[in-house]
């Protein structure tokens, strides 16, 4: 299958996404696997799919890998370890194996087995050669020349180990954190709530800590975030807050309680479910130099415009940006395309 019938593929299903066309039987098979996975979610993750899978987006993407993209002759066996943390977070992987032309083997998470392999069903009936180039599993993966795998920090260690021997790409826990200097406006902090509390602020790009100026003022902040007040009533997300503030009052540890989330002062920049951290800073500089040192763990910074140069090297988005990365928005910032079409 050359390059231009991948791409049509895949064009292909962002047509069927963007439809309506939103597999009701897996997405309710999925919420039913998993709670986290509610249709909302569900369907944020379809509709941001439907919007990418598009023809000129998919050929800007792929521009900057001509030639060796259409050259590609080699076919290799690439084992992806996928997360199930948010909906088909390890779709981007899958398109990136098969557009570059490479075999696929798919270890599925077992919170996450049922939308993929839905759309890939849906990828078979335009292209019936993608049968032979996609295998699904849940457990070993068979003779693989090469592995991305996504997982926790413990987990990389094992996969590190375990992989030595193949070209590799290991991803660790990452997150994001915002920067906020006091002149946001009520779209800005809107769409901040957006970055911390969608997909119950399950994924590497949701915002978990904060920092802000001295004296900063904390009821617009808030006001805003009372959008996603409606988390107090699903359960999984209750059970974590209930939780975690018996855990801290039990500690003595202080928290302002914002009634469906919890706001603690620490350094640290991973929280748990329904816990944001937070930091005062009085020197914007110094927090850009200890981000920049955080590197390893943040997976990009949420701020306004010109507030961070946009070369920083976590990577800067406006609020509301972090869940629309571009494809060239590689997790962790290594080239996954990159790496298919020169490293194996």
């Amino acid at each position: 299958m050359n390059l231009e019938k991948r791409i049509s593929s895949f064009a292909q299903l962002g047509e069927i996404l963007r439809s309506g066309t939103n597999l009701p039987k897996a997405m309710e098979e999925a919420e039913k696997e998993n709670a986290w996975f509610t249709r909302a979610n569900i369907l944020k993750a379809l509709s941001y799919w439907g919007e990418v899978l598009n023809q000129a987006t998919l050929e800007q993407w792929l521009e900057k890998y001509n030639p060796a993209i259409g050259n590609k002759t080699v076919s290799k066996r690439v084992g992806v370890i996928m997360a199930g943390n948010i909906p088909m977070v390890g779709f981007h992987d899958m398109l990136s194996v098969l557009l570059s032309g490479h075999h696929l083997i798919a270890r599925l998470s077992s919170q996450d087995a049922i939308l993929i392999p839905a759309l890939v069903k849906i990828l078979e009936t335009f292209s019936p050669g993608w049968a032979e180039r996609i295998e699904m599993t849940s457990g070993e993966i068979k003779k693989p020349e090469a592995i991305i795998a996504t997982g926790s920090n413990n987990t990389s260690r094992y996969f590190t180990y375990y992989f030595a021997k193949y070209p590799h790409i290991i991803r660790k826990n990452r997150t994001a954190v915002a920067v906020l200097d006091g002149g946001e406006t009520s779209n800005d902090l809107k769409g901040l709530t957006t970055d911390i509390f969608s997909y119950f602020g399950l994924g590497c790009r949701n915002v978990s800590k904060l920092y802000l100026p001295e004296g900063y003022d904390l009821k617009p902040l808030h006001k805003a975030l009372l959008q996603y007040q409606e988390l107090f009533y699903h359960p999984k997300y209750r059970n974590n807050l209930d939780y975690y503030k018996s855990i801290y009052l039990v500690n003595r540890t202080r928290f302002l309680d914002g009634v469906f989330y919890l706001l603690i002062e620490a350094e640290s920049l991973t929280t748990p479910v329904a816990v944001l951290h937070y930091e005062y800073y009085s020197d914007l500089n110094k927090v850009s130099s200890s981000l920049a040192s955080q590197k390893e763990e943040i997976q990009c910074i949420v701020s306004r415009k010109k507030l961070f140069a946009e070369d920083h090297p976590c990577g800067v988005v406006g609020p509301g940006e972090t869940q629309q990365p571009s494809l060239s928005d590689y997790a962790d910032g290594v080239d996954t395309m990159e790496f298919l079409l020169e490293k194996i």
